[in-house]
């Protein structure tokens, strides 16, 4: 004797939603290494533009403070403050590294050292001194409004 399937029934019922559904894991990790990547990227460019054009170009930090917002928006950062206040720090290393780089290789080059030799051997004071006098009022206000670009587009 040969058994029959009973018939398949199906529901037009939707399964039952989770109570609350899981709230999201923080990304860290991956906006992290893009604000790194972009900070280097972009002190990178903005040394080599002032090196060859000879001046501060502290425009470059509005750039910068856009660059790194993006990249952490890519990065799917959490938005709101934390985005924000990631998008600042990033675009001040951004900053000190950019002038770190100009300085290193306009002071070490004429003694005949190659840029990682002179980024090397500048110390923090003397850097801190060259940074003070490559910065005029003009560099100050490039610098503060990439500040509140940071903080704008980093929401």
């Amino acid at each position: 004797m040969l058994r029959t399937r009973p018939p398949v029934r199906y529901s037009l019922r939707m399964p039952a939603a989770p109570a609350s559904p899981a709230p999201p894991r923080p990304r860290i990790v991956a906006p992290a290494l893009l604000a790194l990547f972009g900070v280097a990227g972009m002190s990178a460019i903005w040394a080599l533009l002032a090196l060859i054009l000879d001046r501060q170009c502290a425009w470059m930090a509005v750039l910068a403070a856009l660059d790194i917002a993006l990249l952490l928006r890519l990065g799917r950062a959490a938005p709101g403050l934390p985005r924000a206040f990631g998008s600042l720090a990033a675009t001040f290393a951004t900053i000190a590294f950019s002038n770190w780089i100009i300085a290193a290789t306009q002071v070490g080059g004429p003694m005949g050292f190659r840029t990682l030799d002179a980024l090397q051997r500048l110390g923090t004071d003397h850097a801190q001194t060259l940074f003070g006098l490559a910065n005029q009022p003009a560099e100050w206000a490039w610098y503060a409004a990439a500040a509140i670009v940071a903080l704008w587009a980093g929401r």
